[in-house]
């Protein structure tokens, strides 16, 4: 270059920068809206993390005390791995394994890894589907097959089954599942269960079959719905007895768990889970978006509407176990106040709730062996609340 001759210092223009990303990363189609995109990966990172993993966790560690870790991991963790995810699959326009991929050839098993993780969420989750089709299609009884112990072949009694267990327990194990009496006898097909799977991967099939044309629409329902049928279990929940016990319970934090490193751990776990990060799935979403999408910003907002949706759906959760220890207290009294009232012979409504322990000192006082050999049992509600929380459980009682 002559000293005479001038620099050409052209700096291209975004609309250059779109055409050249274009002839890139070909023909690629693009959201209708940005509110598609952003339902869309609110409903792919929402889920059983959520509304399941979350409420038991803050049982097994403190209640309120793990929520303190998880906010923490997710401004540490969540936000920047999300940003992360979608800056990449944005930026080079591309699915998880082309990514990974374009990124290096040697990291192209990432993408594998993240394509068979979301075959595998794929599987029990449609399972689960399965099983909410089949609860689904039940439901339109009255009264719910559920909710009483059928009677056997004679109709003189319950079945023996059923009563010795009850019967949400029975029509889970043997109405719904039938499982085999050994764990070496496999059982054949189950028929009504095999029609309800066939039809939740029909309904993915009808969402996913041309892409994000299809996907794009099917989000305004089934990102939103889940906050829809949350809000009405917060409602009914809160006209149940003891549902504000629950919630208590919940939020009331027991701080030495902070110093429990599994705590940490666990919030880690679940900030992975809970966000559905290294699935491949945001990725793939954030490349439908315009090169210059403000995809920070996303990551923020996506990443507080998760962890508030953690909490929410775990008040819902607690508001209904509440209720549901409250009926065990509540049966346990009773249960206490029969025995003694029979017992020593005591007038009906003699014994209450309120004055149990004062009554229950002064007969100790007098009658203490025929006390000890009542086996009385121990009634705690915060005891209760505590053993209403289990992985399996709480499925049980929600």
């Amino acid at each position: 270059m002559g000293c005479g001759e001038e620099m050409d210092l052209h700096v291209p223009s975004y609309a250059e920068l779109d055409e050249r990303e274009k002839d890139t990363a070909g023909d690629r189609p693009k959201w209708d809206n940005k509110t598609q995109y952003m339902l869309t990966c609110v409903g792919f990172s929402v889920g059983l993390g959520n509304v399941w993993r979350f409420p038991y966790l803050c049982q097994s560690h403190g209640g309120g005390a793990f929520m303190i870790p998880f906010l923490i991991l997710v401004v540490l963790e969540g936000i920047p791995l999300l940003y992360l995810e979608f800056a990449i699959g944005q930026r080079m326009r591309k699915g998880s394994l082309g990514v990974w991929n374009t990124v290096h050839r040697g990291l192209g098993g990432v993408g594998i890894a993240s394509m068979l993780v979301s075959l595998l969420v794929g599987l029990y989750y449609n399972t689960i589907i399965c099983w909410v089709m089949w609860y689904f299609f039940n439901s339109f009884q009255d009264p719910l097959p559920w909710s009483y112990c059928p009677l056997n072949d004679n109709q003189t009694e319950q079945v023996p089954e059923c009563a010795k267990s009850s019967p949400t327990d029975y029509f889970w194990y043997r109405e719904t599942l039938n499982v085999s009496p050994k764990i070496d006898s496999a059982g054949g097909l189950q028929w009504w269960l095999v029609l309800c799977l066939i039809c939740a991967w029909a309904v993915v099939y009808v969402c996913t079959i041309r892409g994000i044309e299809t996907t794009g629409k099917a989000v305004y329902v089934t990102s939103t719905l889940p906050y829809v049928v949350l809000t009405i279990f917060l409602i009914r929940g809160l006209t149940l007895e003891g549902s504000v016990d629950g919630i208590i319970f919940l939020f009331t934090p027991n701080i030495s768990e902070l110093a429990n490193p599994q705590t940490w751990l666990d919030a880690g776990t679940q900030v992975f889970y809970s966000f559905s990060l290294a699935f491949g799935g945001l990725i793939s979403f954030s490349s439908y978006n315009p090169v210059h999408n403000n995809c920070e910003r996303d990551a923020v907002v996506i990443s507080i509407i998760n962890a508030c949706t953690s909490i929410y759906a775990a008040t819902v959760i607690y508001s209904i176990i509440g209720f549901r220890a409250t009926e065990q207290f509540n049966a346990c009294f009773d249960s206490n106040i029969l025995l003694l009232t029979n017992t020593f012979d005591l007038p009906e409504g003699y014994v209450t709730q309120s004055s149990y322990s004062t009554i229950l000192e002064s007969l100790n006082g007098t009658n203490p062996d025929t006390i000890a050999s009542l086996s009385l049992n121990t009634c705690d509600l915060n005891t209760l609340l505590m053993g209403s929380v289990s992985q399996t459980g709480l499925s049980m009682c929600c």
